[in-house]
């Protein structure tokens, strides 16, 4: 949730930059930091950048095309039409979660696992 700080700290000091699928803003700063290191690639010669999330906050959410200008290394964020046919559609992390992937044989699934087939055989050391 966008606290009432982030929110007047991006009235006064934001301008947006464009939105994804899934609703979350993104916002860069207005002016240019610059700590007298002089060279508009180091870090402090940067926009601050950041987003503001539709809903729950999670940094996994933040799909591939604008997670390289978030992180300040793209200048501009990739346009939905440079994705590939065979691209998949981005979606985040589901660790914890009911739909999270859960391979045959774990717990989640019953805990039946295949029998070996022969083909291991155990490790044990030299004595």
């Amino acid at each position: 949730m966008t606290t009432l700080g982030t929110r007047l700290f991006t009235a006064l000091h934001g301008r947006l930059v464009g939105r994804d699928a899934d609703g979350r803003a993104y916002y860069e700063s207005r002016t240019v930091r610059k700590d007298g290191l002089g060279s508009s690639f180091s870090p402090a010669a940067r926009r601050r950048r950041w987003v503001i999330y539709n809903g729950p906050e999670d940094a996994s959410a933040v799909p591939a095309e604008w997670w390289n200008w978030l992180h300040n290394v793209d200048e501009a964020p990739l346009p939905a039409s440079a994705r590939r046919g065979w691209q998949i559609p981005f979606q985040s992390n589901r660790t914890g979660e009911p739909g999270a992937y859960r391979p045959p044989g774990s717990d989640y699934r019953g805990g039946q696992r295949p029998h070996a087939t022969g083909d291991y055989e155990a490790w044990t050391p030299d004595a």
